[in-house]
């Protein structure tokens, strides 16, 4: 407490807000989101201008080689500089048009997440790897980095995700904050109880991969496809029951768990139109959102509002799902209403992140992660 107190004091002699470029690329690896952002000493955060840098297409079907446990360790090490330098054109666009930020903070690309408490030998094998070498981009970019923030909270018995969850504490009052991404997670932020938050499971990762499958796309455009078929209910009460959704928070998920292997199997009792195999997985994110707070959340709190960010946002099929699942008391807005970027609200995050690395002060909520203690997340690289 005495370093989080002695950050405090720092910002507050140190007036000026620092600008920062926060890079992330997330669990469906559709492009590098960068944004150049300024971070205030009562922890806002403004977006200046925010870019989706497509990664290079063998490079992006190299990490996708990588999800699915297809390549060497020389590939992945080869992977890993690959992709800094790919950040950091990324943060060299922003650059050049703005000039050099205080500061890159890097989340990486996450090719492996393994959140258990499995040992080996008495040893823990609880840990996470995010590619996108830190100290190329810092040399490529001449400006210091701050990148793999999940390490430190594994350390300390967390589970490294979700780490979002202190922006929204920040950011929002009495809401549920609930990103849809390629994985589906949730802050609660209410006066009732203190700040958490997990993962409530699949986003967009099923329906972009059966939208590649089937329709040769990789995502469903604003939920078009899933508007045009129909919920297999029969299917939908199948997929419901999968353990993971009445797991006790907190808890973390991802491509691990939900991988090509998973959804093939589920594949071979879907509907066989296509449009409805797309139409029941959008239900099926929509669905087991609402299960996780009937669950987890209106149990621990009284919340009236929903605010969804993340590319789910954008899905009308999906927000439409969502207003039927929820409750009516549930107001449903996105993060446009505030202000906030539903494409770059994750930068903006780990810009957050990056500026209280800065300043050493604790940046994990163990309430989300369940970590044993606060730590200031986050290695330099200059």
């Amino acid at each position: 407490m005495l370093k989080a107190a002695e950050g405090i004091i720092k910002i507050m002699e140190e007036k000026e807000p620092k600008i920062i470029i926060g890079l992330m690329s997330g669990t469906s690896c559709d492009s590098i989101d960068a944004g150049l952002c300024e971070v205030f000493p009562d922890m806002s955060v403004k977006l200046i201008q925010g870019i989706n840098h497509p990664y290079p297409e063998h490079i992006r079907a190299k990490i996708f080689s990588a999800f699915r446990g297809e390549i060497s360790i020389k590939d992945l090490c080869q992977l890993n500089f690959a992709v800094g330098e790919c950040f950091a054109d990324a943060a060299n666009i922003l650059i050049g048009e703005f000039g050099k930020p205080d500061l890159i903070s890097s989340h990486g690309q996450t090719v492996y997440h393994y959140p258990y408490d499995e040992k080996l030998d008495g040893l823990s094998l609880k840990s996470t790897m995010q590619i996108g070498e830190s100290a190329i981009i810092a040399t490529k970019t001449g400006c210091p980095v701050v990148s793999n923030y999940r390490e430190a909270d594994i350390a300390a018995g967390g589970q490294g995700a979700p780490l979002v969850c202190f922006a929204d504490e920040k950011w929002f009052k009495n809401s549920l904050v609930q990103n849809i991404g390629g994985i589906s997670n949730v802050t609660v932020v209410s006066d009732d109880c203190a700040t958490f938050g997990f993962d409530t499971g699949c986003g967009n990762i099923m329906i972009d991969w059966c939208t590649q499958k089937f329709f040769g796309e990789k995502y469903d455009k604003d939920g078009e496809i899933a508007s045009e078929g129909k919920i297999c209910e029969s299917w939908l009460d199948c997929l419901l029951q999968d353990e993971y959704y009445f797991l006790e928070p907190p808890k973390t998920t991802g491509r691990e768990y939900f991988s090509n292997k998973y959804i093939e199997n589920i594949l071979k009792t879907a509907p066989s139109e296509p449009k409805d195999v797309i139409a029941t997985l959008t239900a099926l994110t929509a669905k087991t959102i609402a299960q996780a707070y009937e669950r987890f959340v209106y149990p621990a709190c009284h919340v009236d509002t929903a605010i969804i960010g993340g590319g789910g946002a954008y899905n009308k099929t999906m927000m439409k799902f969502l207003r039927t699942y929820l409750p009516q008391r549930i107001e449903l807005k996105t993060h446009e209403d505030y202000g906030i970027s539903n494409n770059f609200k994750e930068v903006m995050a780990f810009a957050l992140l990056g500026y209280c690395n800065f300043y050493n002060i604790p940046n994990n909520l163990p309430s989300c992660t369940g970590a044993k203690k606060r730590v200031v997340m986050g290695k330099v690289s200059k």
